[in-house]
């Protein structure tokens, strides 16, 4: 077996729109705005899948999920995040752990960080402790301090396992 580990890195950003519906982790948030985007805008969970992505070479959402396609007009990321670990369990590899930041002057999110770790980490197939997410804001700097919108960095720690 080998147990060689991968790194993974991803990033993504979106902008906020007013009554739109906020989701974060795979989990709703109480906002008057939310993610303006081709699918639901989970900004974390995109950012997600790029880091696992980019572990085992795979390319990035965009190359699997096309903004373009009808196919994920509206589409729930945990589905994403569903085809993206089926992905890497196809080339032979599990996750070993996520650690993801989440920048955003409002709303705190600190509420919902639990249940976003339960969701991740249930998708994910891995459990809870595996999953850290932690929320930031940039002391009104930038489009995040703004509130014009939210990034999200996140990295990913693989294992080949077969």
């Amino acid at each position: 077996m080998n147990l060689m580990p991968r790194i993974g890195y991803g990033y993504d950003v979106h902008a906020l729109g007013e009554g739109r519906r906020f989701v974060l982790g795979g989990v709703s948030i109480e906002h008057s705005r939310g993610c303006i985007a081709h699918s639901d805008g989970d900004a974390l969970i995109h950012a997600l899948c790029d880091a696992l992505l980019g572990a085992a070479a795979l390319g990035d959402i965009g190359m699997h999920f096309p903004d373009t396609s009808e196919l994920y007009r509206g589409i729930d990321s945990r589905e994403l995040l569903a085809a993206t670990v089926a992905m890497l369990e196809n080339e032979g590899y599990a996750t070993g752990n996520i650690d993801v930041t989440v920048a955003l002057q409002i709303p705190k999110i600190g509420k919902y960080i639990p249940e976003m770790r339960r969701t991740l980490a249930e998708i994910m197939k891995i459990d809870v402790s595996q999953v850290s997410v932690k929320a930031t804001t940039t002391e009104r700097l930038g489009f995040e301090g703004r509130e014009e919108g939210v990034s999200v960095y996140a990295a990913a720690l693989i294992y080949r396992i077969s």
